[in-house]
């Protein structure tokens, strides 16, 4: 518990626009501004400014205040998302890479930084949101990677894009995804010349966006690693 407290209060102060990272972690939460100003004893408008950053940086008493509030809540709640972020918090490199952003970002802007054009489900992009990526090559995920490894895919939390790298069809990662109980907010294809239908039909019955990009894989990590 305390090393997700001082995670969350570490990422919102050294975030260079920290009342946008306080609102990806009340979304996170699920926390709305109501309730969580009722229980800061402050109007829903401060939050909104705090939020909107129209209010100058937080101190570190309030970013203290508002990290307790949202566990206060969640435990209240049975602890859902405190669950979720104590788990697998151990890093899987051999087989893959997360990274977890500062701020939320549409899927339609995720789209847009990556010069990707969409292959499925257009009609979700503008109301997928993201919290972050996972970064993987898609054989040595299916062929080699233990399956008791597969939920740490999902880092702190499962709205995310999944970017599968060396991909010829996209079948493998689609039929893999198809499979699992938890989904990706987002499927990034990397590569990609022609998407297998049986691909895009697993999107469409999963309801998850999926994206095609060329852009060379180090400039991918150097435009999302900046959110």
């Amino acid at each position: 518990m305390e090393k997700i407290v001082t995670e969350m209060a570490g990422e919102i102060t050294l975030s260079q626009n920290p009342g946008s990272t306080m609102k990806k972690w009340r979304e996170v939460f699920a926390i709305t501004q109501v309730d969580l100003a009722s229980l800061l004893r402050i109007s829903p408008s401060t939050i909104s400014d705090y939020e909107g950053n129209r209010r100058r940086s937080p101190g570190s008493g309030v970013i203290k205040r508002f990290v307790n509030a949202l566990i206060h809540i969640d435990t209240e709640r049975g602890s859902p998302i405190l669950s979720k972020l104590g788990q697998g918090t151990e890093k899987s490199e051999q087989y893959f890479e997360t990274h977890e952003f500062a701020t939320s970002i549409a899927a339609i802007d995720f789209q847009k930084l990556l010069g990707a054009s969409v292959v499925a489900n257009e009609d979700l992009m503008k109301v997928k949101k993201l919290y972050g990526y996972t970064l993987m090559e898609s054989l040595k995920i299916i062929l080699e990677m233990p399956y008791a490894q597969f939920p740490k895919l999902y880092g702190t939390m499962s709205e995310r894009a999944f970017i599968f790298t060396q991909v010829s069809t996209g079948r493998s990662p689609m039929v893999v995804i198809r499979v699992t109980p938890m989904k990706p907010s987002l499927v990034v294809l990397h590569g990609i010349t022609e998407i297998d239908p049986l691909a895009v039909k697993i999107a469409e019955r999963e309801k998850i966006p999926v994206i095609a990009t060329n852009m060379d894989i180090a400039k991918i990590k150097e435009v999302l690693n900046k959110i």
